[in-house]
Formats: C-alpha cells, sequence, structure tokens
C-alpha cells in the first residue's frame, strides 16, 4: 500500500491547448498535447498509474515564452494499450515512448520537467538518452535509485486523527469498497501529507481517486526487479539540472541532497513552508525558480 501512496499529481493563462494528438508507439497509442511556442518543454507528471490530466495548467502556466509538451503515460488517459501487463508495463518502456514523441516531433533535443515518479522517469530518459536532453528540471523528484522505499512513510506527514481515517477508507477499499465517495474520502485524509496550504486539500484528494493501482503496482515491481539505479549514469550527466524540492516534503531532504551531490551541473533549491507540490504551496518561488533557470539556457 505504501507503493501505491507514492502518487504524484499537479493541479490547477495564457495558451490554451491545442487539439489532441496521437501518435502510434509500438503497438500502442500515445496522446499528447501542445501549448504555447518556442524551445519546447517536456511535462512528466508523477504517478506511475496516473493521466496528464491535473497537469494541464502547469503547462499553461509555463508556455508563456516557450512550448510545452504534455503527454498521457502508457496505459493512462487517452494513451491506450490492447493489452496491459507486466511485460507491457516497464520503465524501459516508458523511456520507449518518449523516444518516440521526440522524434515524432521531429525535435534534436528538449529540456525536460519530471515532477515525482515522473523525475524518476526522467533521469531514466537521460541515462539512455544523454544527447537527447538539453537541460533537466527535478521537481520534488522520486530519485535516482530506489531509496525512496526504504523510508518513504506518508503517514508520519498526518495528524493522528487523519492516520486512523485514513486507515480506516484504506480497509473498506481493500475489502472491495471502491466507490469514488470511499476513493475520495481517502484523498481527504491523505492529502494533507502532500501539500503545507491545506486549502488545496479538495483537488489533490479528487486527483488521488484517480490513479490505476493495478499499473502503478506493475511498475513498482518491475523497478525493483530490475534494481532501479541510475546514479552511475548520472554521474557522468553534464547537462544543466534544477533541483527543486520541499522543505517539508514526502521525499524528504535526502533524495535531493543525493541528486546534487552526484549531479555535476546542478542547483538544488528547497522551498521552505512546502510539501510535495512547490506550484501550490510557493507559486511565486517555484516559478521563478524554473524561470530563471530556463532563461540561464
Amino acid at each position: 500500500m505504501r507503493l501505491l501512496n507514492f502518487i504524484v499529481l499537479f493541479l490547477p493563462q495564457v495558451f490554451w491547448a491545442q487539439e489532441s494528438h496521437f501518435i502510434e508507439a509500438d503497438g500502442h497509442t500515445v496522446h499528447f498535447r501542445l501549448f504555447g511556442m518556442g524551445e519546447p518543454l517536456l511535462i512528466i507528471n508523477g504517478g506511475p498509474g496516473m493521466s496528464s490530466n491535473g497537469f494541464e495548467n502547469l503547462a499553461k502556466d509555463l508556455a508563456k515564452d516557450r512550448q510545452t509538451i504534455l503527454y498521457d503515460q502508457r496505459g493512462t488517459g487517452l494513451s491506450k494499450m490492447a493489452k496491459i501487463d507486466a511485460a507491457s508495463m516497464t520503465m524501459d518502456l516508458l523511456v520507449q515512448d518518449l523516444e518516440s514523441l521526440r522524434k515524432h516531433l521531429n525535435l534534436e533535443k528538449w529540456t525536460i520537467l519530471g515532477h515525482s515518479f515522473g523525475g524518476m522517469l526522467a533521469y531514466a530518459y537521460a541515462a539512455k538518452y544523454p544527447e537527447r536532453v538539453k537541460a533537466m528540471i527535478q521537481s520534488s523528484s522520486g530519485g535516482m535509485d530506489l531509496s525512496i522505499l526504504s523510508d518513504l512513510d506518508i503517514s508520519t506527514a498526518l495528524t493522528p486523527i487523519e492516520r486512523d481515517s485514513l486507515q480506516y477508507y484504506r480497509i473498506k477499499i481493500a475489502t472491495g469498497d471502491n466507490t469514488h465517495a470511499t476513493l475520495l474520502k481517502r484523498g481527504e485524509f491523505l492529502a494533507p501529507a502532500y501539500v503545507f496550504d491545506r486549502k488545496h486539500i479538495p483537488e489533490i484528494a479528487e486527483r488521488l481517486t484517480q490513479v490505476n493501482t493495478r499499473i502503478s503496482s506493475m511498475i513498482w515491481d518491475d523497478l525493483q526487479q530490475k534494481k532501479f539505479d541510475t546514479k552511475g549514469d548520472m554521474k557522468d550527466f553534464t547537462k544543466p539540472v534544477l533541483i527543486i524540492n520541499g522543505a517539508e516534503d514526502i521525499v524528504g531532504l535526502e533524495i535531493p541532497q543525493t541528486a546534487h551531490d552526484v549531479l555535476p551541473n546542478s542547483k538544488l533549491i528547497i522551498l521552505p513552508q512546502t510539501r510535495h507540490y512547490g506550484w501550490l504551496d510557493a507559486k511565486v518561488e517555484y516559478f521563478d525558480a524554473i524561470s530563471d533557470f530556463l532563461k540561464s539556457l
């Protein structure tokens, strides 16, 4: 259950999305949207097992002076697959989907922003295709390896009442109650672990109802079986990297600090009074940091 709780969400203006686009990649359909014009910035949402729907406003905010690319990871949202199983749900195939998308867009290089699990996917892509990455932004990243699984305990950020209530709704779900109402109640008691500012709890709770737990489990199983670890590749990755993390983030501070130590050309920014969603808890500081980094490129 702890693995499934590591679900990352983006939530709620200048450029609106073009119509949906689709490409065929390795026998399945990948759905993506484009916002704005200019230098390409790929946004990889968290999860795994969640669509990009909650990332739309972020893509619009960042598209003021560049083109942002938002896509649904395989098997989520409008990215359809004929068969979803352990063989078709791997990190290697998620990486190949990104490369198929880059080729389809005819881009020589792109900057990549990965949030939470999306940061892990960004590291995996950069490890395999470093020549295709102009720069990288790691936003509350899950990290370069699986160290997050040894220490992650989201419940420590909750009050005793929230922990008890969360456990109650987890049990209801485990015993077969998967109604939206029950999923939403679980989300309401889990959401405070993700944001410092509690006014965002309702939108995060709604987002937490949308995870495909089957896909999530298969991806985490694949990562563990293959002992996911990109530190060896990343120590030779010399492109600019911005690492931005909340001071009270569920991923902790060791993961971003390790990344900063490994990456030879990185900048680390820790946002105070911020948990997993910098653009919600510290919107001005979060976007200023990203804007300054992108301008420096």
